[in-house]
């Protein structure tokens, strides 16, 4: 960075910053916040879906589930060293917090965080059953690609290498879910039931784009931290969404 340019000028002309030693204090409390509120989506998300494992209905469903736990919890890692280099106290998140823990299914936060807790609110509801995980995994998933390729554009470079590692592991993640909900459609109980879940499910994740005209997206993207408002993400996962439905006739 230059010794003279400021450093919100700086990255909004596409700077970036390689070093906790170069960041300033309010740059680097939005960073924390970003980065925590990854790692808290990653680790409730895998415990949740550690829950339906062994309400697959088979070998192969069984290892896909195994897998988007074990690498949702290995992103969770990578970004946590990263929080650690800024003296964040990593320890707490392999212990100290309930990561399965869920509010009732009826519950509605909109896209509001809860106290002490960071994952985006999609993470706070329960599934209910192997259809109901495999519709949220598709969902979800589709909406965390989107999400996740705007972060691999951060100002933080070391943060932006470990998003553009875990992004098409993340893909592959929701490739997985739509294989699973192939198959579940090809029955017309099982189509009912994700017609169901997809119900349950979609304005939830909705949610997780956040609010339209977000005064927290301008600060973001003073910053260098984010580059596309919440609102065109959101209309870019709806278009996503709709063509993957109808391929599998449930829109």
């Amino acid at each position: 960075m230059s010794d003279t340019m400021p450093i919100e000028e700086y990255l909004l002309k596409g700077g970036v910053l390689t070093s906790p030693d170069n960041v300033t204090p309010r740059y680097r409390g939005e960073l924390l916040r970003l980065m925590a509120s990854f790692v808290d989506s990653e680790l409730a998300g895998a415990a949740g879906f550690a829950d339906t494992i062994n309400d697959a209905p088979g070998i192969r469903e069984r290892i896909a589930s195994a897998k988007i736990v074990l690498e949702k919890t290995d992103h969770a890692g990578r970004v946590l060293q990263i929080m650690g280099s800024f003296g964040a106290d990593t320890g707490r998140y392999a212990v100290h917090h309930p990561w399965d823990a869920r509010l009732t299914r009826e519950t509605d936060i909109g896209a509001a965080r809860q106290a002490g807790d960071m994952r985006i609110s999609v993470f706070h509801y329960p599934l209910q059953g192997w259809v109901d995980a495999v519709v949220m995994n598709v969902l979800m998933g589709s909406a965390g690609t989107i999400q996740l390729r705007e972060l691999t554009r951060v100002s933080y470079q070391p943060l932006a290498d470990v998003f553009r590692a875990i992004l098409p592991r993340e893909a592959h993640h929701t490739e997985l879910g739509i294989e699973g909900l192939k198959r579940i459609v090809e029955s017309e109980d099982g189509a009912t039931l994700a017609r169901t879940a997809i119900a349950y499910w979609r304005p939830r994740v909705a949610a997780s784009f956040g609010l339209s005209g977000s005064a927290r997206y301008e600060t973001l993207a003073r910053f260098g931290l984010r580059h596309t408002p919440n609102e065109a993400l959101l209309l870019e996962w709806q278009a996503a969404v709709d063509a993957e439905l109808a391929a599998l006739n449930l829109n």
